[in-house]
């Protein structure tokens, strides 16, 4: 049976291990760099997008939203006025 004293140590060879790291902090630093250049794409895509709208998204939304409630509640009326039959 061999003891703990007869084991060789475990050998790290320190200047892959560094460069390994180095070159992962590249990678890192150059994948958020890529982000960042096409989140600033895509936000100027979108501000053109809009620009080039006839009308703003704020007002195509509250009239969406007008457009629901009346919907809603002709429904609702509807429904009211109109109770289900027995069968």
């Amino acid at each position: 049976m061999a003891d703990a004293s007869s084991r060789g140590d475990i050998q790290v060879n320190r200047s892959l291990l560094v460069g390994g790291g180095v070159l992962v902090g590249l990678g890192g630093l150059l994948g958020f760099t890529g982000m960042a250049l096409i989140s600033s794409a895509l936000i100027s895509a979108t501000r053109q997008w809009i620009d080039h709208l006839e009308r703003p998204p704020s007002e195509i939304a509250r009239r969406r939203w007008e457009q629901a409630k009346a919907a809603a509640a002709a429904g609702a009326a509807a429904w009211r006025d109109n109770p289900p039959s027995a069968t």
